[in-house]
């Protein structure tokens, strides 16, 4: 019976073994994907807003689109 149970304990910490390296790895894998960059309000070189430019439409609010 002694033998049985060290069995089950060998088995029970290889199992805790096996778990705990999964963590890790799930860990390390996720760390290196998050993004290290902080925000800031300066914008880049030759950027006036987040707008991009559209031309004028064509009609008046409300108009209806004229047909093809």
């Amino acid at each position: 019976m002694a033998n049985e149970q060290n069995g089950h304990r060998t088995a029970l910490v290889l199992f805790a073994v096996a778990v705990i390296f999964a963590i890790i790895a799930a860990f390390v894998t996720t760390v290196e994907r998050v993004d290290k960059r902080t925000a800031n309000n300066e914008a880049p070189p030759g950027t006036m807003g987040l707008a991009k430019l559209r031309p004028p439409l064509d009609r008046a609010p409300g108009q209806p689109v004229s047909g093809w």
